[in-house]
């Protein structure tokens, strides 16, 4: 158990514009291991929601199956969830989300979950731009299972007790960017100054948002050989930049140096700064972020931060023209408007 938390909480606890404290956005007390990174993430989760004034009954999470895929439980213990089977989130994430476009949906997934069994699933998700905010939380083993090597472990990686990792890892950020994702990041489960900004701008943003979160898994994967682990990736991590996410509801200013910066405004009117630490990074261009993964990757340095982004994105809904109102709110009469809309629609096929 990851910590033990008292029910008991100040009665002066700072309140967001909902008037929802801090507790109200918690779940579930944690069963992970003592220390696991996954719990971090699900910290900052609970932190962009509530400073962003998200009514928690308007949020779906969903998850498949793995340590990663129980998180969901211990976050926003008042929203909707649903936890699928192995692989399978990205397909219930869709039909939801056709049924009810008002909700917000956070996919929570594993690198077993996304980058093996459920990577078919993902691509078309990803091809689609589901308007949904996916997070990967991404430790290179299989933890529910006794620390096999996962599908984005790295060559020479190795585990506790398992021998260096021959095969080639599969890259999920390189991925999402090649398959079109149109907001792409990398964060670390240990940097919530990084992180919490990235979910807000994720959260905001119309389309797929992908997250690939390195978590370290502490039991079998945090170790001086693991390129997973937090030694490694506290002495390789290199961020794009300083990342500053402002809601619309805040006056929108910037003191950046001139040429040292890179705005972009969401379609709900906030706003991302990102304060650039390598002036190669253009976030409109997925040339520019596949060549500077692929340069740091040569420095064996993970490149974290906001790597790419589409501010003109056009999510499946706008895609495909469906209806504006959520299917459940719908009525007898917009499902069934009579004969002669029906004679209408038929003469104008003649």
């Amino acid at each position: 158990m990851t910590y033990q938390r008292p029910n008991f909480r100040h009665p002066e606890l700072p309140v967001n514009e909902l008037g929802y404290t801090r507790k109200d956005y918690e779940g579930a007390l944690s069963t992970l291991c003592a220390g696991c990174g996954h719990d971090s993430i699900s910290a900052a989760i609970v932190q962009a929601c509530f400073e962003m004034s998200i009514e928690p009954h308007k949020v779906a999470k969903l998850s498949g199956i793995g340590c990663s895929s129980k998180t969901p439980t211990y976050f926003l213990g008042n929203s909707h969830g649903f936890n699928s089977v192995h692989g399978r989130m990205p397909s219930v994430a869709t039909g939801a989300n056709l049924a009810n476009r008002d909700m917000i949906y956070v996919g929570v997934s594993g690198d077993g979950d996304t980058a093996s069994i459920g990577m078919g699933q993902f691509t078309h998700a990803v091809r689609r731009n589901l308007n949904m905010m996916y997070v990967v939380e991404n430790n290179g083993c299989y933890g529910l299972t006794k620390g096999q090597d996962s599908a984005t472990a790295d060559v020479g990686s190795a585990s506790k007790k398992g021998e260096p990792n021959p095969f080639e890892p599969i890259d999920l950020v390189s991925v999402a960017l090649q398959l079109g994702a149109t907001f792409v990041a990398r964060s670390f489960s240990g940097d919530r100054a990084q992180l919490v900004p990235l979910i807000k701008a994720a959260i905001s943003h119309r389309g797929f948002a992908f997250i690939d979160v390195v978590s370290p898994c502490v039991t079998f994967n945090n170790n001086p050989a693991s390129t997973k682990g937090y030694e490694h990736v506290r002495e390789h991590l290199a961020a794009t930049g300083t990342v500053d996410f402002v809601p619309v509801k805040q006056e929108i200013t910037t003191n950046y140096p001139p040429g040292e910066a890179q705005e972009v405004t969401l379609h709900d009117g906030s706003v991302v700064h990102l304060q650039k630490a390598d002036p190669g990074l253009d976030i409109s261009s997925r040339r520019s972020a596949l060549g500077l993964i692929k340069d740091y990757k040569a420095k064996d340095q993970i490149l974290t931060g906001l790597l790419f982004m589409d501010e003109d994105s056009r999510d499946l809904h706008e895609i495909i023209g469906t209806s504006n109102k959520p299917l459940r709110s719908l009525v007898e009469s917009d499902l069934c408007p009579g004969q002669k809309v029906l004679d209408n629609l038929n003469e104008s096929l003649r």
